[in-house]
């Protein structure tokens, strides 16, 4: 995959992973939604932070690439809208106040430019930009297991569906796509994975799926297991495994 639409299938990415969801609150608290405002959640899952959002008075819309997330999404709040779209390819009909998005951005890795482009062009001059999302060195653990099991299985390096920007880089993509960066923020947080018990091979199975798309059947479980075995050293703990995430939180306004 090379674009954020095949983020695992929506039951695993809210039920096995809802750490995705709950890491996410300060940065509502960030974007602090007013009553009347028009908010684009960007890459909104199933739409627990559209609804968050929705809660503090704004009028929102969710957009995912993801028809299977945005079913899910409008079963689980009737009342809010959403649509299917892509992140480097969208349009709106009326600008909005706000994009926000969580935990999205690094699988709009095939024109990460684009998005920006069409962020700015959703936003009214002055509308602001709150996202977060994996930076330079995330997951490095869990990718170097991987990058090494495929490897010893004779298999090509894997074509990773993630962007994960310096904040260096990602601040001059935001100022060259037109806008100011008011916050930026770059920091370790290392995550429990309380809902893998198989440790790597579960956060493989979900967040690295295509990658396992058409591989022999037969190979699959064993790489999967060598994947554990190389990163448990890094990754798993005597409380259980720990994700090595590194995130970039900003805020920028649409000049």
């Amino acid at each position: 995959m090379t674009r954020w639409t095949a983020r695992g299938v929506s039951s695993a990415y809210d039920s096995s992973f809802g750490y995705v969801s709950a890491q996410g609150a300060p940065l509502v608290e960030l974007l602090d939604p007013q009553h009347g405002e028009r908010v684009l959640d960007l890459g909104c899952g199933t739409g627990v932070f559209t609804s968050e959002i929705h809660s503090r008075g704004a009028e929102v819309l969710g957009i995912d690439g993801s028809a299977a997330m945005i079913e899910k999404a409008l079963a689980q709040y009737p009342g809010l809208d959403f649509i299917v779209g892509e992140g480097d390819d969208f349009t709106v009909a009326r600008p909005f106040d706000a994009v926000f998005s969580n935990a999205a951005l690094h699988w709009m890795s095939r024109e990460p430019d684009m998005v920006i482009a069409n962020v700015h062009a959703a936003l009214r001059p002055g509308g602001r930009f709150v996202a977060e999302l994996g930076g330079a060195g995330n997951c490095a653990a869990m990718i170097a297991a991987m990058s090494t099991a495929w490897r010893e299985h004779g298999l090509p390096e894997p074509e990773l569906p993630w962007f994960f920007p310096s904040p260096a880089e990602y601040s001059t993509r935001l100022e060259q796509g037109g806008f100011a960066v008011r916050l930026l923020e770059y920091f370790d947080r290392p995550t429990p994975m309380d809902e893998c018990p198989d440790g790597a091979a579960d956060w493989v199975r979900v967040f690295g799926a295509p990658l396992l798309e058409g591989l022999p059947g037969d190979i699959v479980e064993p790489l999967l297991r060598r994947v554990n075995e190389l990163a448990a050293p890094a990754l798993r703990r005597e409380t259980g495994w720990m994700a090595d995430y590194v995130r970039l939180r900003f805020a920028a306004v649409r000049r």
